[in-house]
């Protein structure tokens, strides 16, 4: 068996959308466990889309990823360059071979013709192998006389082309189904078909991973891999990824991208580990790995012909556990920007202890704190509460006492404060369930917060629990 050899083959046109993401970590864990090499290569001939500073994002993505290609523009390797805007000379030649060969010709047709074809059938426009028909003579007369041209794949009328896919089987097309697509485009640079094909072969691509819109162009790129007498490298096409069950995730329609994500608080690992779940099933009831792990299960059997449905709520519940399991100094050092949103001073430490196991994103921090700068306005409703059976009278009789024994608590921790407070439930005949409830409320506002009463006591502080505490008494 040849040595196995991957690319990912991004188009500097953006974000890294996370069909792109998934895509990329398929070829590098296949790689990888295959003792292979893993290509980064820069799509960029679609020089209208290219958008600035892109092709740096793409090296940062895959950075943060923690996906190291072995070759690609920045590290090197023997089978460069890996821009395909540097491969125009390399292009040009191999498609004036297809020319010269017969399965390729040379097309002027006018912008103004072309928009006049149009298939009866399908209602999309079909290029009609009009320049084909051209003698040698009149192709010369065009090129001297400086006409526009394009170069476009003579795909034959009849017969069949069939490909096996290692995830969708194998797939037979009729020819008279396939477009004489264009490989060299007017200003000299290729399709993405075509300079996909050439490089592919050039750089010993065993392993195409690739998404499943492109099966149907798949049948070109193979007529094209036998015109040239070249070994077909194997195709993996991959299933979509949804954002619901009609609609697929979409770069264009600014759908999720692997920044966005970073930038909402989520780690680079837990993103990752999602990801390499949509569309792929390790065989088991296992949903967390690390990315030696992923390389280690990674099986192109588990790989779905079904589309994914892309779901936050279980990507927040992994990032979640990969926030538990960070060590206590990274946890403050990616929250402590966030604690910038409040402006009451609270301890750092013991503010980072009561977050860290309750928070499924970064991003989650300020709405979490809320109730530290907005208190006075809350609604007194909050204390009828049916779940811990407490009220707003109930919560008016018992807060003085509340009041008193906390003024007198000497040593400020959790424990004394919940010792303190049950001996008032105790008094009141109240279950813990409904004096803390009511607590909470009176120093927060809110029905939800990192913690319990008595940790919100503590995080707050005596003075600030004890002005919180008068300020709803006399609220109520």
């Amino acid at each position: 068996m040849n040595k196995v050899r991957t690319r990912f083959a991004p188009s500097p046109t953006g974000f890294m959308h996370i069909g792109n993401l998934r895509t990329a970590l398929y070829c590098y864990l296949y790689a990888k466990k295959n003792k292979g090499a893993f290509i980064l290569r820069i799509e960029d001939t679609d020089q209208e889309r290219q958008v600035e500073n892109a092709v740096e994002t793409i090296y940062k993505t895959m950075q943060l990823a923690g996906m190291q290609h072995d070759e690609g523009p920045d590290v090197g390797g023997d089978f460069g360059p890996y821009v395909q805007s540097e491969r125009k000379e390399v292009y040009a030649r191999y498609a004036k071979e297809l020319v010269a060969k017969g399965h390729a010709y040379y097309c002027f047709c006018t912008k103004e013709r072309l928009d006049t074809l149009m298939d009866s059938d399908t209602g999309n426009r079909r290029y009609d192998k009009h320049c084909l028909h051209l003698t040698k003579e009149e192709i010369a007369e065009n090129l001297a006389a400086g006409i526009p041209y394009v170069i476009r794949q003579n795909v034959p009328l009849d017969g069949t082309t069939t490909f096996s896919d290692l995830v969708y089987g194998d797939i037979t097309v009729d020819n008279k189904e396939l477009q004489d697509n264009v490989l060299l485009k007017s200003d000299g640079l290729p399709t993405y078909n075509f300079a996909n094909v050439v490089d592919d072969h050039l750089m010993a691509i065993s392993h195409v991973f690739r998404g499943m819109e492109y099966l149907s162009s798949t049948p070109n790129y193979n007529l094209l891999y036998q015109a040239f007498g070249w070994q077909l490298p194997q195709y993996i096409h991959l299933p979509h990824i949804m954002r619901d069950k009609q609609h697929k995730l979409s770069k264009r329609d600014g759908d999720a991208n692997f920044e966005d994500f970073l930038n909402k608080g989520f780690l680079p690992d837990a993103i990752l580990n999602y990801v390499s779940l949509l569309g792929w099933n390790p065989k088991n009831d296992r949903e967390k790995f690390t990315l030696d792990e992923l390389v280690e299960h990674f099986d192109i059997a588990g790989i779905s012909k079904s589309p994914a449905i892309f779901d936050e709520v279980k990507l927040r519940w992994l990032n979640s556990l990969y926030i538990k399991e960070l060590p206590f100094a990274t946890f403050q050092s990616q929250a402590s920007t966030y604690y910038n949103s409040v402006t009451v001073p609270l301890e750092p430490t013991l503010l980072g202890q009561l977050l860290q196991s309750r928070i499924s994103a970064f991003s989650d921090i300020p709405a979490t704190l809320q109730f530290i700068d907005r208190f006075d306005a809350y609604d007194l409703e909050l204390f009828e509460h049916s779940g811990s059976k407490s009220s707003k009278e109930l919560a008016k009789s018992i807060l003085p006492t509340v009041i008193a024994a906390t003024e007198k608590v000497e040593s400020w921790n959790n424990e004394l404060l919940f010792e303190t407070f049950v001996k008032v439930g105790e008094q009141f005949s109240l279950k813990n369930k409904q004096l803390l409830w009511i607590i909470r409320i009176a120093i927060t506002g809110h029905a939800s917060t990192p913690g319990g009463a008595t940790e919100i006591c503590v995080l707050l502080g005596k003075e600030l629990t004890l002005k919180r505490l008068k300020a709803s008494l006399e609220r109520l």
